[in-house]
């Protein structure tokens, strides 16, 4: 078996293979859920974006006074939480507080005024919302993590909450949700031996992905430079590259699961779970409340 560092200097990462793990899954049989509904809502707001739109909706349709809210993380979560701030400085809403899921879902929160509390694994989360990387279509398996990490985080939390929550939406624009999605996988592994569980991905998906360490700092490479990230949790972050449209997420997480020294990974499955999408005519509102049947 190659490794990285070998494949690396002869200015090989990747080989091709006629069976990788994805192509021996492609055959299987999926049974899609009956109980997804799409309510298509036009747009009413001309001067404002379409995302804006959905953040808004998001929180006036799904946040209620009393709840504890999972505060997701990236642009569309932003605009989402400086909503929720002021439906709470204007009366519209009582008694919220939020659980961020990063340093900055924290400090937009913060700046909105919204009262917030620390995740514990006891915590009750009534709803969460969240960008996403990408959704896939029909199955609602998300990407999540590709951002880059502040202030040592780690998508662990963010997952945790996420998956706790007895509500999940997630906010996206038109392009975010598809079948056949493309770009990297954030996955962490321990520290120590590192190497060893990204050459046994590497092997895995051979000729689907490049796998790259993420830095801490400077330009990213497979080997994550001299100042690889370390997570608040001590671990390493591989991005796992796809090179071409991915069959399954759900098969790819498995795959993942089973690798020695991977501890968890961007691709979350949680049901009941809605998607708001964001387009240029206006939102479209997904909901899958059961899990699909594999067989």
């Amino acid at each position: 078996m190659a490794s990285i560092a070998s494949l690396l200097s002869t200015g090989l990462l990747l080989n091709s293979s006629p069976t990788s793990p994805l192509d021996r899954r492609r055959r299987r049989k999926r049974i899609s859920p009956t109980f997804v509904r799409m309510m298509p809502i036009r747009s009413c707001l001309d001067d404002t974006s379409s995302l804006l739109q959905a953040a808004q909706y998001t929180v006036d349709t799904y946040v209620k006074s009393g709840m504890v809210v999972g505060l997701g993380s990236g642009h569309a979560s932003g605009m989402a939480i400086q909503h929720l701030g002021r439906q709470l400085r204007n009366g519209n809403l009582k008694d919220v507080v939020g659980i961020p899921t990063s340093v900055a879902s924290a400090s937009e929160a913060a700046k909105a005024g919204i009262p917030l509390d620390t995740y514990q694994d006891s915590s009750q989360i009534d709803i969460a919302f969240d960008d996403a990387d990408g959704v896939e279509e029909g199955t609602f398996v998300a990407i999540i993590g590709r951002r880059k990490l502040q202030s040592e985080e780690s998508i662990i939390q963010e997952k945790s909450i996420l998956n706790n929550a007895n509500k999940l939406v997630f906010i996206i624009e038109e392009n975010q949700y598809k079948g056949g999605l493309e770009g990297s996988i954030p996955v962490l592994i321990q520290s120590l031996n590192w190497l060893a569980a990204a050459e046994e991905i590497d092997d895995m998906f051979l000729g689907d992905a490049e796998v790259w360490r993420r830095p801490a700092i400077g330009q990213a490479g497979p080997l994550g430079g001299d100042f690889p990230l370390v997570t608040g949790e001590g671990h390493n972050v591989l991005d796992v590259i796809f090179t071409s449209p991915i069959p399954s997420l759900a098969e790819v997480a498995k795959i993942l699961d089973n690798v020695d020294g991977v501890v968890d990974h961007g691709v979350i499955s949680k049901t009941p779970c809605t998607v708001v999408i964001a387009s240029p005519n206006g939102l479209n509102v997904l909901d899958k409340l059961t899990a699909d049947v594999v067989g």
